[in-house]
């Protein structure tokens, strides 16, 4: 069994080991793996806090863009309202306006329709008065036909106006 070269090979593996032991590399791996699990530790603990504080934030953006969506709605629904009610207002005005336009269009109209009338009684007047001389200078003579004119244009003037 000494002259067998696989049983120097596994004793001299085993002295290997043993010197590894003794100068305590199991130590320092054991201790090396330990300081790794403890930063990995470390980071995913950290991971997991900033994965939370990730979630926060998106919980915070969704609910500020719920917030400024309801906002525009509201926003847009008053400008609708406010349009509606401007487009009330004017219509309301625009009516307003015509009928006083209206009025007072149907007042000139009424006026002139009096000016008219008038200056048509005026008219008929002056040829009344001007045919009433005409027959009376013919008929009458003297100072019986100045009165009898004079008192019948007093008389036309008083009906006709």
């Amino acid at each position: 069994m000494f002259f067998e070269t696989e049983t120097w090979v596994a004793l001299a593996f085993l002295l290997f080991l043993a010197g590894l032991g003794y100068i305590g590399v199991h130590r320092m791996v054991g201790k090396s793996l330990d300081e790794r699990a403890g930063r990995i530790k470390t980071e995913l603990d950290e991971a997991r806090k900033l994965k939370d504080e990730a979630a926060q934030l998106l919980a915070d953006y969704r609910h500020k863009r719920e917030q400024a969506e309801s906002e525009a709605q509201e926003i847009v629904a008053g400008a609708k309202a406010e349009a509606e009610r401007l487009a009330i207002e004017a219509k309301v005005k625009i009516e307003e306006f015509v009928a006083r336009r209206t009025k007072m269009a149907e007042v000139k109209i009424a006026q002139a329709e009096a000016q008219a009338a008038a200056d048509v009684r005026s008219a008929a007047a002056e040829a009344a008065v001007a045919a009433a001389a005409k027959v009376l200078s013919q008929e009458a003579k003297g100072s019986l036909a100045g009165e009898l004119i004079a008192k019948g244009i007093d008389d036309v003037r008083k009906k006709l106006n």
